[in-house]
């Protein structure tokens, strides 16, 4: 019996040795792969083949898969597993992640520099200038070296949690190398995609019948969005960290510096950032970049430029949306020249007919572009142009693409305006001569009803997610929507004729038409699609009758006794409102149970409490849409105009001809300092 027990003893330290092996073998795996991965994203500098690298990674994956019980969340194969998300839960930073201002010229850039040295009394600056990487910004947070959570920007506070998506991206180390590592951290930084990464997918795509990404940061943004996270591993996603949000337990003085660590600590930064002493080494940078730009595996828009000093930055601050410290330089827009291989006519739904351009596909700023809106007939006759002209085109950021002038006249007729509607058929008009547009007055056009539809379920309006463009097109193709109302009406058998509408799907979507019937009087209104009647003027007629009826009963000099109410705006309410259809569709939506009232909100009061306010010239803090909902959240009314009803005119930097008209009035100025006053 004693050698039985002594035998079993031996087997059990067999096993613990066996064991402790196993375990100091995958533990040596995981070391030398971060070692490599370090040595290839970070350093740029890789020792062995992909195929060597393979091979270890598939010795670690199959440790793994036989001792189980050794397998860590931070193991490198955790990016060759994953699954199908159920969504993506929010996630609020622990320091808000700012946009940047813009600027446009050296001259700003000068100028930046200059309020940045009024703030900073010792003029002792240095400056970081890095590349402006065109992809999607994300928030990676580590604890003790380890990643715990990655999330989109999102609003700045609050984004969404894409961490099992970042863990598939190689280049994003999923625990810290090297010492003194923080004990908290949040890192900012671009997912971005390269140039050749997104020809390779649209190749993959167009040949699955799959539309293809216009460009690497939508390629990027779709990606980080994908449930499916084995998805995401394939699409050869990349990150560049730049900024830094809340840490603790490291000391850091300077931006230059703490890329530096990241570096050492295993977090790819781009190899083109520059420490500079003077704003002339910043420009420079930036016309460096600017001419070398085409030459990058991927792209940039501009180029990025902060106060090195962490001290100097905290004294200068932020804005509402903005850091004073920092500013982005975007590089002029690109231009390309192309044939106009025809023109054609689009319905708004509104009814305006729109000429536009289809082009011969021409690669312009990282995008191809096929199409060019030329806004109304005016332009055409302007532009003088014609089908088959060679036309030069620009592109600046993500606005639409624009013509900007014939270079070689080919076309031989002239663009005719249309007589009948291209979409329906019915009577096309000017209104008044004074009108640049023509419109399409069938009501019952289809075109202006899906444009109608997909305005009231907009963001902006109603909110109803998931009723996009198929969605809509196949709602009214199956005649199960033909007027605003008839979204209230739809039932679960309805949807299930939707293409790949399973229950899910159509009780998401049900869900969410349910949940605008509860959104503000002013989201209504401004879903109505009036003429003439943006956000603003909706909030505004809302806050003003507080209901619906009492809008609809309004007549012109009621309404034009509003300061924000012109003569063409109360004109166009009062003719939408005329209709029967709209008496009708009032009708329908009280007895569907939308909200058709405004209640009162409850204000303290305030030096701005029934106070009309009006802004001129450029304010430092605040956008001027900023600016003018804090009046409304503290009981006054912002309005455009300056007349003897002004109660305040808040003048900014440069400020315009209200600041001399106010003058003239003997209308109370304050400046900005004096506003910020007021709201405190």
């Amino acid at each position: 019996m004693p050698g039985c027990l002594n035998f079993l003893h031996r087997g059990s330290r067999l096993e613990d040795r066996v064991s402790e092996n196993v375990k100091n073998k995958i533990e040596r795996l995981k070391r030398d792969i971060r070692f490599h991965d370090r040595l290839y994203y970070v350093l740029s500098d890789p020792k062995i083949s992909d195929k060597e690298y393979d091979v270890l990674l598939k010795e670690l994956q199959a440790l793994e898969d036989k001792y189980p019980q050794y397998k860590t969340e931070d193991s490198p194969t955790v990016r060759l597993s994953g699954g199908i998300l159920k969504g993506f839960r929010s996630i609020r930073h622990v320091e808000k992640m700012y946009s940047l201002d813009n600027t446009y010229s050296f001259d700003e850039i000068y100028s930046w520099k200059d309020r940045v040295l009024k703030n900073l009394p010792d003029g002792k600056i240095s400056y970081v200038a890095e590349l402006k990487i065109d992809g999607v910004s994300a928030n990676l947070t580590y604890r003790n070296g380890k990643l715990i959570s990655a999330a989109t920007r999102g609003d700045g506070q609050t984004g969404e949690d894409i961490t099992e998506n970042i863990k598939r991206v190689r280049s994003i180390p999923l625990t810290l190398s090297g010492d003194n590592l923080p004990e908290f951290i949040e890192v900012r930084g671009e997912v971005y995609m390269e140039k050749q990464s997104l020809s390779n997918l649209n190749r993959q795509r167009e040949a699955a019948g799959e539309p293809i990404f216009a460009n690497p940061r939508n390629a990027a943004s779709g990606s980080l969005k994908l449930l499916d996270s084995e998805e995401v591993a394939k699409r050869r996603l990349l990150f560049y960290a730049h900024s830094l949000g809340a840490y603790s337990g490291v000391k850091l003085s300077g931006h230059f510096e703490f890329l530096q660590k990241l570096k050492y600590w295993g977090i790819r930064v781009n190899e083109h950032v520059k420490l500079c002493h003077t704003i002339e080494d910043v420009i420079e940078y930036c016309k460096l970049w600017q001419g070398k730009r085409e030459g990058l595996a991927y792209e940039i828009d501009g180029a990025v430029i902060k106060v090195d000093n962490l001290e100097q930055q905290h004294k200068l601050g932020f804005t509402l949306k903005s850091p004073r410290w920092a500013i982005a330089y975007k590089f002029p827009a690109r231009q390309a020249t192309t044939e106009v291989m025809k023109i054609v006519f689009q319905v708004g739904r509104t009814g305006v007919i729109t000429p536009v351009a289809e082009l011969k596909p021409v690669e312009c700023g990282g995008v191809i572009i096929k199409h060019a809106t030329l806004h109304n007939f005016d332009e055409i006759e302007r532009l003088g142009i014609r089908e088959h002209d060679r036309v030069l085109i620009e592109r600046a950021g993500e606005v639409i693409p624009k013509i900007i002038k014939v270079i070689e006249r080919r076309g031989k007729s002239a663009v005719r305006i249309p007589k009948e509607c291209p979409v329906c058929s019915g009577k096309v008009i000017k209104e008044k001569e004074e009108d640049v547009a023509y419109r399409c007055i069938n009501p019952n056009c289809g075109e202006q009803l899906q444009r109608s539809i997909l305005h009231f379920a907009s963001r902006q309006a109603m909110d109803i997610e998931g009723m996009g463009e198929a969605v809509v097109s196949q709602l009214i193709g199956l005649k199960l929507v033909g007027s605003f109302s008839d979204i209230y009406r739809l039932k679960g058998k309805d949807l299930s004729a939707l293409e790949l509408f399973k229950e899910k799907k159509i009780n998401n979507l049900l869900s969410a038409i349910d949940a605008s019937r509860h959104r503000p009087l002013s989201r209504l209104i401004y879903g109505l699609g009036i003429r003439h009647v943006g956000e603003k003027a909706a909030y505004v007629l809302a806050s003003k009758f507080g209901s619906i009826n009492k809008l609809a009963a309004a007549d012109m000099p009621t309404l034009q006794g509003i300061h924000e109410v012109g003569p063409i705006m109360a004109e166009s309410i009062v003719d939408y409102f005329a209709q029967p259809q709209a008496k009708k569709l009032i009708e329908e939506f009280s007895s569907l149970g939308l909200n058709l009232k405004e209640e009162a909100k409850k204000t303290k009061n305030t030096p701005l409490t029934g106070k009309r306010v009006v802004f001129t010239g450029e304010l430092k803090n605040f956008s001027r849409q900023e600016a003018e909902e804090l009046v409304r959240q503290n009981g006054g009314y912002p309005i455009s105009s300056v007349s003897k009803a002004t109660d305040f005119v808040v003048a900014g930097d440069n400020p315009g001809s209200k600041y001399n008209n106010a003058r003239k009035m003997n209308i109370r100025i304050l400046n900005e300092q004096e506003f910020e006053r007021f709201l405190k």
